[in-house]
């Protein structure tokens, strides 16, 4: 097994036992990291900091992305308790139920703004947080879905927000690649997150990823952390501005 041992990492987006980022901080926890969890806001406190107790020496942190007060604040508390740090996973997405509903053509001005806020720019923002304590070099990687690239019924807000996040992470390898710091997503299958909850035939996709997919089965959270550990890892040292696909081969198939 891989170990992380002597290492710090971040794990932005906690929500609860179904998050994509539960599973990660529970492989990188397994694997000897020391994790910094953040939850957004005080109504997930609660759920957020009794699984987190779980996790051997682990620290939780409040952060809403869309306050940069609060990202500073995070930033200063990162800084008082950890000499350094190794890995950032984000693991953050929002958009306006409204705005996952009915035609593209009908989203509004203020879900767009908020979609690209919550789920784009809370990467760059976190990104330039950690960078500066990134000062042995390090991994940010982020979530991302095949709807960045294609079209899937009623994620259409999203898919235009993840195609902004693959961007971006592009963008930020190299713009942080002098600093040995590498950028990369990983393209997860659908999973029943909470956050899955509020894309409308949710089901429908699931259904069609576990007929599709060459392997005929739908993707689990602990590969998703599998591939996680494997980045934050000095196995994937040569790997920086990549879309990782994580979703049973689903993404290969033309029909």
């Amino acid at each position: 097994m891989l170990s992380l041992e002597g290492r710090t990492a971040i794990i932005c987006g906690l929500a609860n036992k179904r998050s994509i980022a539960w599973a990660i901080a529970q492989r990188l926890s397994a694997a000897g990291a020391q994790l910094a969890v953040t939850y957004q806001s005080e109504r997930l406190k609660e759920d957020a900091e009794e699984l987190i107790a779980d996790l051997p020496g682990a620290r939780s942190f409040q952060c809403d992305v869309a306050q940069d007060s609060e990202i500073e604040r995070l930033t200063a508390s990162l800084k008082e308790h950890y000499p350094r740090v190794d890995t950032l996973v984000h693991s953050i997405a929002f958009a306006p139920a409204d705005d996952l509903k009915g035609d593209f053509l009908n989203i509004t001005r203020e879900g767009f703004r908020i979609s690209q806020d919550i789920s784009v720019y809370s990467l760059i923002a976190l990104s330039r947080a950690a960078a500066p304590l990134m000062t042995n070099g390090g991994s940010i990687m982020t979530l991302s879905y095949y709807g960045a690239e294609k079209v899937l019924p009623n994620y259409h807000i999203m898919g235009v927000a993840k195609a902004a996040l693959e961007s971006s992470v592009r963008y930020l390898a190299q713009n942080l690649g002098p600093r040995a710091i590498r950028v990369n997503a990983i393209s997860a299958g659908p999973i029943k997150t909470l956050a899955a909850r509020g894309v409308s035939g949710f089901s429908d996709m699931l259904k069609a990823q576990s007929e599709r997919a060459p392997l005929k089965r739908n993707v689990e959270p602990r590969e998703v952390g599998d591939t996680a550990l494997f980045l934050a890892s000095d196995l994937s040292s040569g790997i920086t501005g990549e879309v990782i696909y994580v979703d049973c081969g689903y993404n290969i198939m033309g029909l």
